[in-house]
């Protein structure tokens, strides 16, 4: 049975069975937790789900043509039922008014977010995971899966340190240390990071306790700072605003440093802003580089950012959330040059290692940086365990260390190479696409899987090619790829995301509005690439231009 043999029912409340509505309902609901796999509801829910599945992972177009508010009519009741509503129903309602209008993440034509496609190995696996119900807060919920996710973090640590087999032997089940911190995505991992900078680098001495115990104000007196900042590039991702805003320092003292006109940070003016933080006598937590941008994924010069941070005794943080398994590639993996000697590393597992959402993880160089941030508690994460909650901002979490240790050991290097090759040699193509088609203008070569360029109307292109473009044409040439890029999603047909960026024309700095691409599924083909881009050019040529 496939949903297109059978349409589920279209129902506003859900149906309740005679039998539920006469049973008794303790023993009805005792029922569900009964562990006999195969059980007629089971097999029943099974049948649906996987029905479901199908039907979604095969289809082509990235999205439904559905409109928003259609589709929050469907979802305006706050009452829960009185009683249990019956299991076939319910999955029925999902499948009509969730899954159907949900975006298709895993089309080889959708190439617009930085959502990877998923190996069929993750949907077993998902099922194993949630049966098994692992806490990885601590040993007493977790006694396997939280040597099996150390021994995961320790694999991705050699990738991006290579230190001696010794070094592993001697770190990677030793309570003592702290490899990684796997979390639920990359904010809470540099977050975490930036917490850990803080707290050593404005930790207990003397008489004083720490910042931990005593706080910001008191920790930056001891130590005879005016204020606390944390300096990158202006493309910094915002989860660095959130991180400024829990540690207190707040987000006026992330210093956002300019880019040169390849989106890297500029390196002469952060040494100047490190220099400018010294002479204001401001205690700069950490400097952080970054291993591709959110909107054009360009990777920052790290060596030269990891000179200025040693010279400076400054904590080097790189945000490598989408580039840092270029690692995996020989024909790339220079571009990440000096992610080595980085204290701490942001990785998203959910991006370009081909896992499902909810894994980021943040490595450390030193194995023992992460205990300035450890905490105990009598009834969990006791002192000498080997809990991994005690250094983890997050208290319980799954066990997503299984898609991990899975991706590591099921497609391994080879096939992480071969992925990341792939996907840079792809967008490549479509960059020598874009420039070959007058009706687009490339606006960034690009240094991994991330696009950036714009559709220029007909009447611009000249002004464009002799970059002569005044601010009114530049806005008149935003306001039609915003206009395109909103019709192309509303189609659902294919999809590519947008951005803004800052660029100069005649000698003024202009905001630019811009399609971003990201080629992240190894069955988009060339052929999926030409398709979205002729999608845009006939949408584009129902556009007219408002004066």
């Amino acid at each position: 049975m496939t949903l297109s043999k059978k349409r589920f029912l279209s129902t506003n409340s859900f149906s309740q069975t005679e039998q539920i509505l006469h049973s008794e309902i303790g023993e009805y609901v005792k029922q569900m937790f009964v562990p006999t796999l195969g059980t007629s509801i089971e097999t029943q829910i099974d049948e649906i789900v996987n029905d479901l599945s199908e039907e979604f992972l095969i289809t082509k177009n990235a999205n439904t043509n559905v409109n928003l508010e259609l589709i929050i009519k469907n979802f305006g009741d706050s009452k829960i039922p009185l009683n249990p509503t019956d299991f076939e129903s319910y999955f029925q309602y999902l499948g009509d008014k969730v899954v159907s209008d949900s975006i298709h993440t895993s089309s080889s034509q959708f190439i617009g977010h930085m959502t990877a496609a998923l190996p069929s190995f993750v949907r077993p696996l998902a099922k194993l995971m949630t049966v098994m119900n692992q806490n990885a807060v601590k040993i007493e919920t977790a006694k396997s899966l939280s040597f099996c996710e150390r021994e995961a973090l320790a694999m991705m640590h050699r990738q991006i340190y290579n230190f001696s087999d010794d070094f592993y032997t001697q770190h990677i089940q030793n309570n003592q240390s702290t490899l990684g911190i796997l979390t639920s995505g990359g904010t809470t991992a540099n977050i975490t990071a930036l917490w850990c900078a803080r707290n050593t680098s404005l930790g207990a001495k003397n008489e004083f306790l720490g910042i931990e115990k005593a706080g910001l104000t008191a920790a930056l007196n001891f130590y005879g700072y005016k204020g606390a900042v944390i300096i990158g590039s202006e493309l910094m991702h915002f989860s660095f605003d959130k991180a400024a805003d829990l540690m207190g320092i707040s987000t006026q003292n992330l210093i956002r440093v300019a880019v040169d006109s390849n989106n890297r940070v500029n390196i002469q003016a952060l040494r100047q802003a490190v220099a400018d933080c010294r002479q204001q006598n401001l205690h700069i937590i950490a400097i952080v580089g970054i291993a591709g941008t959110t909107d054009s994924g360009t990777v920052d010069p790290l060596e030269d950012i990891a000179k200025i941070a040693q010279e400076n005794n400054i904590h080097f943080h790189v945000d490598a959330a989408w580039g840092g398994p270029v690692i995996f590639s020989r024909k790339h993996q220079h571009k990440l040059a000096g992610i080595e000697k980085a204290d701490s590393v942001t990785i998203d597992g959910h991006k370009q290692l081909y896992l499902p959402m909810g894994i980021g993880i943040v490595f450390f160089r030193d194995p023992h940086l992460a205990s300035s941030i450890e905490k105990q508690a009598s009834y969990t994460m006791r002192k000498g365990s080997f809990d991994l909650g005690k250094r983890s901002l997050e208290g319980s979490r799954p066990g997503m260390a299984l898609f991990l240790h899975a991706g590591l050991k099921l497609i391994g290097l080879n096939g992480y190479e071969f992925l990341i090759d792939e996907g840079i040699r792809k967008t490549q193509y479509m960059a020598a696409r874009v420039s070959a088609i007058p009706e687009f203008e490339l606006l960034a070569e690009p240094d991994t899987n991330l696009l950036i360029y714009r559709y220029i109307p007909e009447q611009f292109r000249e002004i464009v090619a002799n970059k002569q473009l005044s601010e009114t044409d530049n806005q008149l040439i935003n306001n039609f790829n915003e206009c395109l890029q909103k019709m192309q999603r509303q189609i659902g047909r294919t999809f590519i995301s947008r951005t803004t960026k800052t660029t100069i024309s005649l000698d003024k700095e202009i905001s630019v509005i811009a399609m971003r691409a990201v080629i992240a599924n190894p069955l988009t083909t060339e052929a999926d690439i030409d398709a979205v881009l002729n999608d845009q050019i006939q949408i584009a040529s129902g556009i007219s231009i408002a004066y």
